[in-house]
């Protein structure tokens, strides 16, 4: 990195440590992060901040043009789950200012620095900082910001378990939560739900030490399933994939998985879950052979893509 960015990276460091953003928040991505919201480059005044609406990909791409620093596409569930979402939550980044109305799970989701935060950055550097700094730290917005959040409708899950988890309501989860309470029970012998993901990017349950007994390691969230539960008796990992939108288990989605799971003992069952029929339709065509389909509304019932048995593992 050149040294006029460099010292911009350094400089949007000190913004985040003074606005009292976590240690674990406090690094190169972070800044970054924050320099692309700002539409900061590296011979940009902190005075001429912008607050241009970008989604975590564009936040990526304007990082490899201006500061030459490439994140694999991979890593962009961590930028979001471990560097905008403490934005957000922060009072720095507002999301979707657009349309608060954007489904949860939509591609065109979006961060805005929030207003505070604009004028807080373009007094770095000048002596009106202090009391700019001071201004965002007592304003309320960042603590209301945290209790809507707390206070959104929320998704109650009993587990197979019998314990409870909370997700965020409506769209995905809605179906995930039919995943675990109406599929699991009737097609999963003794289930033991391994991996479960809020359709916000949040990993609600990660069981990285159960996993890695069974040869699972999954490095990055983005390429993981949506609900990953392991058939106990029968040792088979069932691998769901939650389709309300996009993402059925078609050939190349199912090569991609296999390769994850290729280190795994148990034997492996794909199944894409659909909320409806009417959604069904649209990807029926699309569906790889020798997996299960399961919808929601019909959920005493399974679609079995051809191969030599309903409902079991294939060897690879």
């Amino acid at each position: 990195m050149k040294p006029a960015a460099a010292k911009r990276v350094q400089e949007a460091l000190g913004v985040l440590i003074a606005v009292g953003i976590p240690r674990e928040q406090q690094n190169e991505r972070s800044a970054l992060s924050l320099l692309a919201l700002a539409d900061i480059r590296s011979r940009t005044k902190w005075s001429s901040a912008q607050a241009p609406l970008r989604r975590i990909t564009e936040m990526m791409d304007w990082m490899r043009d201006h500061y030459e620093v490439r994140y694999a596409p991979n890593t962009r569930e961590t930028i979001r789950r471990q560097t905008v979402h403490q934005f957000v939550q922060h009072g720095l980044l507002v999301e979707n200012p657009d349309k608060p109305d954007r489904p949860i799970n939509s591609p065109q989701w979006c961060y805005q620095l929030s207003p505070d935060a604009l004028e807080l950055l373009k007094s770095v550097g000048s002596p009106a900082f202090k009391k700019q700094l001071k201004e965002f730290r007592k304003n309320p917005a960042a603590s209301a910001l945290q209790a809507r959040h707390r206070d959104l409708p929320r998704e109650s899950v009993r587990m197979p378990d019998g314990a409870v988890i909370e997700l965020s309501a409506g769209g995905q989860n809605t179906l995930i939560r039919a995943i675990v309470e109406e599929f699991a029970p009737r097609f999963v012998r003794s289930p033991k739900v391994l991996l479960l993901g809020d359709a916000a990017n949040k990993e609600i349950i990660s069981d990285e030490k159960t996993m890695a007994k069974l040869g699972v390691v999954l490095p990055e969230r983005g390429k993981a399933p949506d609900v990953l539960i392991h058939d106990t008796q029968r040792d088979w990992l069932i691998i769901i994939e939650a389709v309300t939108s996009h993402g059925p288990v078609d050939q190349k989605r199912k090569n991609e998985l296999t390769d994850l799971f290729a280190k795994a003992r148990p034997g492996l069952v794909f199944v894409t879950a659909f909320p409806d029929s009417k959604i069904y339709s649209r990807f029926c065509s699309s569906i790889a052979w020798e997996t299960e389909v399961w919808i929601a509304d019909a959920p005493d019932h399974m679609i079995h893509f051809n191969g030599e048995r309903f409902l079991g593992p294939y060897s690879v």
